[in-house]
């Protein structure tokens, strides 16, 4: 996807607002932010009280819930599950578009919103429970007393931990309001306390490294496809992801096709899929997908940047020596939807270059000159020792504990550390891709594994986090 100096025509629709954000004692100047003309703050009566801002849909995540899912449904369930999605983003749109009535007559809402959602969300459940029950399976009780869903402020509390946060930030204004990212979405990382934390590294630890070097998608392989947990969906994932690894990761890719596909990485070797939301720059460029699933047309906006460096290492245990991952291992770290679950599965970790022992994870951070924005994930290190995927695309791997022991008879795997790095301007004028009713909040950073290492490499890996030594 080739990149665009146009303004698109969402993008005209803008207005620039102006965001100089003047912070702490560094004088950080912000880049302008921009957001659709006519969102001002929703459920603001000029003639009366100031009320609660209504700025999003919040619905159960049904996916969480489907712990055990018979192999044979497993599929069906996911398309099923994508389908929630996608009538989340349709009336989150119908939402959006009728703001300053919904703020006016709240029983619009309930009416028009509100409850056609819930009605579909019914049918889809219930044929989730069908598909199950097909297969043998015993579905959750009372699932279908998920379909109902809310709205929600931007200002409620939700969406995870600051990591950190000392409150700075917390009241710098509430920047654009509509689809975010929000002004108070961003903190200044010097005014955050040194917050990282590492277990102690005990007898028998596995101390080495293994460094892959996979490019930074250079060449521009963007979808809004999520192969884990939407398989054989388009646009299953409602927002674009950066691609490095595996060339032929789409929606429809099986582990043939993985295990067929070229490779961005130096050592051919390693075939693995590493990918991640966008971060665009919302300075009113315009890319080619403005109009575009996955970016305009759910409200993913600006201009994509291609990460400055990727660094994709794999480290050991602290406390044991690691086997080895099972090839077409699929792990996911972070949440989608921290911002409206909550921070149960958050794993967001968001820096700057030289205040990397400084971790965010419901903020952005604003670097200071000279200084560039950083995003780091630790996925986990603990796999039960059977499985390569889960119902809910989690349970088969898990995080160690505090002293890094893997528990419940979980055993320890290479950990991936990704640390993506980017070169843009201070201030809060860039934001992640999201779900279009997350608001492009920091919480809902993710990044998404899969193995495709051949099994010589993968010895190769494990014997150097074993033995304590460096490679690449």
């Amino acid at each position: 996807m080739g990149r665009t100096r146009k303004r698109s025509t969402l993008a005209s629709r803008a207005i620039v607002a102006s965001a100089a954000l003047i912070l702490g004692g560094g004088g950080l100047v912000a880049v302008n932010v921009y957001a659709s003309a006519g969102q001002g703050q929703w459920g603001q009566n000029p003639s009366g009280p100031r009320q609660p801002a209504m700025s999003t849909i919040d619905c159960p995540d049904v996916g969480a819930e489907l712990t055990e899912v018979p192999q044979g449904a497993r599929g069906s369930v996911d398309r099923e599950l994508a389908t929630l999605d996608g009538q989340i983003t349709v009336a989150y749109q119908r939402f959006a578009d009728n703001r300053e009535r919904i703020a006016q007559d709240p029983e619009f809402a309930r009416q028009q919103i509100l409850q056609p959602l819930q009605n579909e969300r019914l049918v889809i459940l219930q044929r989730i429970v069908a598909l199950i029950d097909r297969e043998g399976g015993e579905p959750p009780k009372k699932l279908e007393s998920l379909a109902p869903c809310t709205l929600r402020a931007d200002d409620e509390k939700g969406g995870g931990a600051g990591g950190g946060d000392d409150g700075a930030g917390q009241d710098q204004g509430k920047g654009q309001a509509g689809n975010g990212p929000e002004a108070s979405d961003f903190v200044d990382i010097t005014s955050v306390q040194p917050n990282v934390k590492q277990p102690r590294v005990r007898s028998g630890a596995s101390r080495g490294s293994f460094t892959t070097n996979c490019g930074r998608n250079q060449n521009g392989k963007f979808n809004p496809d999520n192969v884990i947990v939407a398989p054989g969906v388009s646009n299953g994932a409602h927002h674009m992801h950066d691609y490095v690894g595996n060339q032929a990761n789409d929606a429809f890719a099986d582990d043939d096709d993985l295990a067929k596909g070229a490779t961005s990485c130096r050592n051919q070797g390693d075939r693995s899929t590493y990918y991640w939301p966008v971060l665009r720059l919302q300075n009113g460029q315009a890319e080619n997908d403005a109009q575009a699933d996955g970016g305009g047309n759910d409200q993913n906006v600006g201009e994509i940047q291609t990460p400055a460096q990727v660094t994709l290492k794999f480290v050991g245990s602290p406390v044991s020596r690691v086997t080895a991952m099972p090839r077409f291992l699929r792990i996911i770290t972070g949440d989608a939807k921290a911002f409206t679950n909550g921070d149960a599965n958050a794993n967001a970790s968001w820096s700057c270059t030289g205040f990397e022992n400084r971790q965010l994870k419901d903020k952005y951070p604003i670097c200071p000159e000279g200084s560039k924005v950083v995003r780091t994930f630790k996925f986990q290190s603990c796999w039960d020792g059977q499985n390569t995927d889960s119902a809910n695309h989690r349970t088969h791997v898990a995080f160690a504990d505090a002293a890094g022991r893997c528990k419940n008879g979980f055993r320890a795997i290479p950990q991936l550390v990704q640390r993506i790095v980017y070169d843009v301007p201070p201030g809060p004028g860039f934001a992640v891709d999201s779900f279009p009713e997350q608001l492009h909040k920091p919480v809902t950073d993710h990044g998404d594994f899969i193995n495709v290492f051949d099994e010589r490499l993968m010895r190769r890996l494990v014997g150097c986090l074993n033995d304590g030594r460096r490679c690449a």
